[in-house]
């Protein structure tokens, strides 16, 4: 089985935040993920939109899957998030997560989140500390 799927499978086994989020795994390898999740009502805030925390989350798992499925554990040191567009309720959100810079100490990942339709809903930038800690799974 590929390192980065395996790391990925152990790492969401045990994110109970991700499982409630109904965050699944379309694809993921070494600095890269792809997820995707169901918009659900309780998840809206008092417009009757999704809350900004709702894709923030999903970004942020995207991020912590990319950047630990290439071996290294890794921990995000800093995240932004821009609200493009409404998500509502029922829509299929998907996060796509893609490694721009890596050094021994720190990797800078771009999310960008997108309806079915294609459409941009976010963006999210995440930098994270590489530990000196393998996964040896």
């Amino acid at each position: 089985m590929d390192k980065a799927v395996n790391i990925v499978r152990h790492m969401m086994e045990n994110d109970a935040f991700s499982k409630w989020l109904g965050i699944e795994v379309a694809s993921n390898s070494a600095g890269s993920a792809v997820l995707k999740m169901t918009v659900r009502e309780e998840m809206t805030n008092g417009f009757g939109i999704a809350h900004g925390g709702i894709t923030y989350s999903l970004a942020d798992s995207a991020l912590a899957f990319a950047s630990n499925g290439g071996g290294r554990q890794s921990l995000s040191i800093e995240t932004s998030i821009h609200h493009i567009a409404k998500v509502k309720t029922g829509d299929i959100i998907t996060a796509s997560a893609s490694l721009i810079s890596e050094t021994n100490k720190t990797g800078i990942y771009q999310i960008d989140i997108t309806t079915t339709s294609g459409q941009r809903v976010a963006w999210f930038k995440g930098t994270v500390y590489r530990t000196t800690k393998e996964w040896n799974l």
